[in-house]
């Protein structure tokens, strides 16, 4: 049995989550259909309606875009099983933080803000194949922390994350969220998907018996990137900020989210179709639908800051484009 009250706050926001903007949807697409009444503009209008729902503005623009890259450490990743040491997350914070990343040139490319979050890094989660990652007072303060992505204002939040053995956490998230086997959430067809698969099983049978509440999951299975990620994407709902997603820490998140309540993630896009066959599962069964329709494998958000031009290009369109002055037969 749990106690629940940490989380108590975070039950109460997902049982009343803000609804779109009917008013600016419907001038939306009033609107498209002036424009283009033939094509409706196919994915860029698809995605202007869904900023004007979620911004509450018609038209809809995209200025202040931000990217947050949540960073952790798994106590899991002790065991070997991942493609990197547990010592690669911290000099990938510090490379990003010296702008050597990729996503750096993405986000000068594209105007985007970034901001690199570390959540001690120097203290690993639990060993999710022997004991929970996490007491529910510190999760329940992470996915606070989280929240404050939205801090300093931005009208398209963009989330990312980095952390060695967070993919063994999000497996076991999307097999105790989704069903299903750990076998049948592990990404990648590398020499030691095997093991990360069994590694996700083992925290499964530990945790056995305390996964049918979300947030219980949350604190024995996820990372302190995936509640970061959870706090950031309700915090963007209640402040009607939409969202991009990036990542499969992000989409264990989202699988958390809408097994709390399946209308949580209304306002979230995913960034980029994953080219793993497990993710692209995870994303469909989740209907969230993607921007961009390209394998952008890179990490650190860098798919999400990569999609902000198309999303940028969309609510341009629906602002700029006029009617033809004469039909085109």
């Amino acid at each position: 049995m749990t106690t629940g009250l940490p989380f108590d706050d975070y039950r109460a926001l997902l049982a009343r989550l803000p609804e779109p903007d009917e008013a600016a949807g419907a001038a939306a697409r009033r609107r498209l259909a002036r424009i283009a009444p033939d094509t409706g503009l196919g994915l860029l209008g698809d995605l202007a309606v869904w900023l004007a729902d979620w911004s509450g503005r018609t038209p809809p623009s995209v200025n202040r875009p931000q990217l947050v890259v949540f960073a952790g450490n798994h106590g899991v990743a002790r065991h070997g099983a991942t493609l990197r040491p547990a010592s690669a997350t911290a000099a990938i914070v510090e490379h990003c933080a010296a702008g050597g990343m990729p996503v750096n040139q993405i986000c000068v490319a594209n105007d985007v803000g970034l901001k690199v979050y570390d959540l001690a890094l120097d203290m690993p989660t639990g060993d999710i194949s022997t004991g929970p990652a996490l007491d529910e007072r510190g999760c329940a303060a992470t996915m606070a922390f989280g929240m404050e992505a939205t801090a300093g204002g931005t009208d398209l939040l963009c989330i990312g994350s980095v952390g060695v053995g967070g993919e063994i956490a999000a497996t076991a998230v999307l097999a105790a969220t989704a069903g299903g086997t750990a076998a049948d959430w592990t990404a990648g067809t590398d020499a030691l998907a095997g093991e990360r698969a069994a590694l996700a099983a083992r925290a499964l049978a530990a945790h056995r018996g305390h996964l049918a509440d979300p947030m219980e999951t949350l604190r024995r299975l996820g990372g302190r990137e995936i509640a970061a990620i959870v706090g950031a994407i309700l915090a963007a709902r209640v402040q009607k900020i939409p969202v991009l997603l990036d990542g499969d820490q992000a989409l264990a998140a989202a699988s958390l989210l809408h097994a709390a309540n399946p209308a949580a993630l209304a306002h979230c896009r995913l960034a980029a179709r994953p080219a793993d066959a497990a993710l692209a599962r995870a994303a469909d069964r989740l209907g969230l639908r993607t921007v961009l329709s390209l394998d952008v494998d890179l990490g650190e958000g860098a798919a999400a800051a990569l999609a902000v031009a198309t999303v940028r290009a969309a609510a341009l369109c629906l602002a700029g484009v006029q009617p033809l002055p004469v039909p085109l037969q």
